[in-house]
C-alpha cells in the first residue's frame, strides 16, 4: 500500500481500481449520453451560441452567496424538483443551481452540507487547465512552449516536440494505456516521475487520448514555470481570489501536486469556479484568468480529433465525440458518427467532469451554473446523473430568458 495523506488515500485507491470499475472512468463517458437526450422545453434556449444572450447579471457572488427563488430567476420549480429527484436516486451528495450569480436551488443528501468537501476526480483537470492559463497570463510560460522547457527530462528526445497546448488538449502522443493510466501510475508512488518517464508513443497532434499521465506532467510544468507548486499557485492565484475557501489541490505520496485528479471541493465552491468562466475570467473587476484563455479553453475544440474537448474541459459541440476509454487517430476519429455530449442542449454548454459524474455544468446563454457531486462510482442499477442529465436544468427547467 502506498504511503500517502489519509485524506487522499480513498481517491488514489479509487483511481487504482478504475481499470476494473471501468464504467466510472475518470471523466465523461458513454454513460453520460446513456441518460438520453434532454426532453425539449417549450421555452428551451436556442442551441446556437450567436443567438443567445444573458440578462441582468451579477458580476460575482460576495463572500456569502445571494439566495434567490427559482421562480424569481426564471425557472420552473417543479422541473427542478424532478431533476433533483433523479440526482438523489443516482446517489448524489449535492446538486446546486445558480443563475445570474445567485443560488436558486440547492440540495444535499447523505449527511452532507454546504461545507462538505470531497474528491472531484477529473474535474480537477479543468482547474489545472486554468492554472496554466494564469501562468501564461503572468508571462511564466506560453502554451506554445515546448513542454521540455519545463520538463528537463524531455529535452533532446522525441517528447521535445510536445507543447503545453498538446498537454491541455490531450493530443500529446505520450504513451497511454488503461493499465498504465489506472494501475501502474498509481502503484509508482511518484506519479509525476512515472508520467514524465513514459515514452513518446506517436507525434503530437496525431492521436487523441484521455491521458491522465500526460496531464500529470503539468505538475512539473506549473512548478518549474512559476516557482510555486501547483497547490500553492492554485491557492494564491485562483481559490483565494474567488472565495473557493473549501477547495484544495492535493499531493501524491512523493509530494507532487496532482493535476489530473485529486482536488477536493464543495458544490458552492465549484459553482464559483463555473461562474468565473461565465464572466470570462473576471471576478469583481479583477481579471483572474484572461478572457482570451477562457475563450480558447471552452469556446471551440482544442484539436481536430475530438469535437467534445477543449483545454481539459468537455464541450457540447457537435461532431466526433471520443470516449476516454480508447485512443483514436485522425483516421479513427473521422470514422466516428456525428454525436454530441448532451443532444438537444445548447452547443456552447461545457463541463468539468470527473469520475462518478462529478460535474460543473456551465451554460452561457442562460447564465446558469449547475453542480453535482456524488460518490466515486455510480451506484449499480441506477441511471447515472451525467452531462445529459444535468443539462436538463437548462433544457427543461429554464422557462424565462
Amino acid at each position: 500500500m502506498l504511503a500517502m495523506p489519509t485524506r487522499l488515500r480513498p481517491a488514489i485507491l479509487a483511481g487504482a481500481i478504475a481499470a476494473i470499475v471501468i464504467s466510472g472512468a475518470c471523466s465523461a463517458s458513454d454513460a453520460d449520453s446513456s441518460t438520453g437526450a434532454p426532453s425539449p422545453s417549450k421555452a428551451s434556449p436556442s442551441t446556437t451560441a450567436s443567438s443567445r444572450t444573458t440578462t441582468s447579471t451579477l458580476d460575482a457572488p460576495d463572500d456569502e452567496w445571494t439566495v434567490s427563488s427559482a421562480t424569481a430567476e426564471g425557472f420552473d420549480q417543479s422541473a427542478l424538483d424532478a431533476i433533483a429527484a433523479a440526482a438523489e436516486k443516482a446517489g448524489s451528495n449535492c446538486l446546486l443551481v445558480t443563475r445570474h450569480g445567485r443560488i436558486v436551488d440547492e440540495r444535499y443528501w447523505n449527511g452532507t452540507d454546504e461545507h462538505s468537501d470531497q474528491e472531484i476526480f477529473s474535474a480537477t483537470k479543468s482547474i489545472a487547465s486554468t492554472l496554466v492559463g494564469i501562468a501564461q497570463d503572468e508571462g511564466d510560460l506560453s502554451i506554445d512552449d515546448s513542454a521540455a522547457e519545463h520538463i528537463p527530462e524531455w529535452k533532446g528526445t522525441p517528447s521535445a516536440e510536445v507543447t503545453v497546448r498538446n498537454l491541455v488538449s490531450n493530443d500529446s502522443g505520450r504513451e497511454w494505456s488503461l493499465k498504465s493510466d489506472y494501475v501502474s501510475m498509481f502503484r509508482s508512488g511518484d506519479l509525476t516521475r512515472y508520467a514524465v518517464g513514459l515514452r513518446q508513443e506517436s507525434p503530437p497532434g496525431q492521436t487523441w487520448a484521455y491521458n491522465n499521465a500526460a496531464i500529470q506532467t503539468l505538475s512539473d510544468v506549473i512548478e518549474n514555470a512559476t516557482g510555486d507548486n501547483a497547490t500553492e499557485f492554485a491557492e494564491q492565484q485562483l481559490f483565494s481570489k474567488i472565495g473557493m475557501d473549501d477547495t484544495t489541490m492535493n499531493p501524491d505520496a512523493a509530494g507532487n501536486t496532482l493535476t489530473f485528479m485529486g482536488a477536493h471541493s464543495t458544490c458552492r465552491d465549484l459553482a464559483r469556479f463555473g461562474h468565473l468562466f461565465l464572466r470570462h475570467g473576471t471576478w469583481n473587476g479583477e481579471q483572474i484568468v484572461s478572457r482570451e484563455w477562457v475563450e480558447d479553453a471552452i469556446g471551440r475544440p482544442s484539436q481536430d480529433l475530438n469535437a467534445a474537448y477543449g483545454y481539459l474541459w468537455w464541450l457540447n459541440r457537435r461532431g466526433t465525440v471520443l470516449s476516454p476509454m480508447i485512443a483514436a487517430t485522425a483516421q479513427e476519429s473521422a470514422a466516428r458518427r456525428d454525436s454530441q455530449m448532451a443532444p438537444g442542449a445548447p452547443e456552447d454548454m461545457y463541463w468539468a467532469i470527473g469520475k462518478g459524474n462529478q460535474i460543473v455544468s456551465v451554460d452561457p446563454g442562460s447564465d446558469t451554473v449547475a453542480v453535482r457531486l456524488g460518490p466515486g462510482n455510480d451506484p449499480a442499477g441506477v441511471e447515472p446523473f451525467g452531462a445529459a442529465a444535468i443539462a436538463r436544468v437548462v433544457t427543461e427547467a429554464v422557462v424565462e430568458p
